[in-house]
């Protein structure tokens, strides 16, 4: 009752009516696409992911080619390829007779992914990695100047990046944009310098 005596005068509820649910589909399409901007956050980030796996990948073959071109110093000039190894070559292992062949021969393997399996189809590397390898700079005992070589490995990538500035599979991936390289180079010792 009111201080007058005289009852409160109900009010009317019909302009309230449906207000609720009207916020729970507003909160409903927020958070939906909410978690789809979620869902291709993470998309990209697997793509990051594998790219990121397959570099890993790149740079322990590169080392690994490194050290044996090192290990063998005074043959570097026999690990010089004149196309890349890799998924395209065709080397049988059993008729190599130089360390710097068996080298190649071992690291195209690797290249191919031998190393791991899954269902009779090799897994262990990156997705069409090829290797290269090509003398940069020649010798020059008269000016003590070594030898430099360039250990290239290439791969096929995901997402569209600039293309390498290195020759090695050039025109083998479709766009350029998508070849993924990394390199080193291999300092031949003069030992009579």
């Amino acid at each position: 009752m009111l201080s007058d005596g005289k009852k409160p005068i109900p009010r009317s509820r019909g302009g309230q009516r449906g207000v609720g649910l009207l916020e729970v589909l507003v909160s409903l399409l927020l958070t939906s696409f909410g978690l789809l901007a979620l869902a291709g956050l993470q998309a990209k980030m697997s793509q990051a992911q594998f790219e990121s796996y397959q570099r890993a990948q790149a740079i322990t073959l590169l080392a690994d080619m490194t050290q044996r071109m090192q290990a063998n110093s005074a043959n570097d000039a026999s690990y010089v390829t004149t196309s890349p190894l890799g998924t395209d070559d065709t080397i049988d292992c059993s008729t190599q007779t130089t360390r710097a062949k068996m080298d190649q021969c071992d690291w195209s393997n690797a290249l191919k992914g031998t190393a791991e399996k899954k269902s009779s189809i090799s897994v262990g590397a990156m997705t069409g990695a090829r290797g290269c390898i090509e003398l940069i700079q020649a010798s020059d005992t008269a000016t003590c100047q070594p030898a430099i070589y360039r250990s290239t490995v290439v791969w096929q990538g995901l997402i569209s990046t600039v293309a390498p500035g290195v020759s090695c599979g050039q025109n083998l991936y479709g766009s350029e944009a998508q070849r993924r390289a990394i390199s080193s180079q291999v300092v031949t010792p003069l030992s009579s310098c």
